[in-house]
């Protein structure tokens, strides 16, 4: 971080005592996302529930509602990210032509993707 970025954080966790549990709750949230050790999960949502801040209570829950997901998300290597880009890309193609042309100009201006 920059150092204006630091004063500012600073700043932020003297005043107020609720960001503070929210950033290190986000903080230890990113690394059990990067550290692929899933086991961390059920402790880390336990201290989001007692936490007492609205979004991280119910960003437990939204997590909760899909578990499974989650945890694969964390334990695998892989992941559909780049699939999902590439749909995206379209779609966002498509809808800017809709109306204009047809399939085959569509498929012109993908194949030289």
């Amino acid at each position: 971080m920059t150092d204006r970025q630091q004063n500012n954080l600073a700043a932020l966790k003297a005043a107020s005592s609720t960001f503070t549990s929210m950033r290190r709750l986000a903080t230890r949230f990113r690394g059990i996302l990067r550290g692929g050790d899933s086991s961390k999960l059920d402790l880390w949502l336990r201290n989001a529930e007692v936490s007492g801040i609205y979004g991280m209570r119910r960003f437990g829950r939204a997590l909760r509602l899909d578990i499974g997901a989650v945890r694969s998300a964390i334990d695998e290597a892989w992941s559909n990210g780049q699939v999902k880009g590439q749909i995206i890309r379209l779609k966002t193609l498509k809808l800017a032509m809709y109306g204009r042309s047809s399939l085959p100009v569509l498929r012109a201006r993908m194949m030289p993707l």
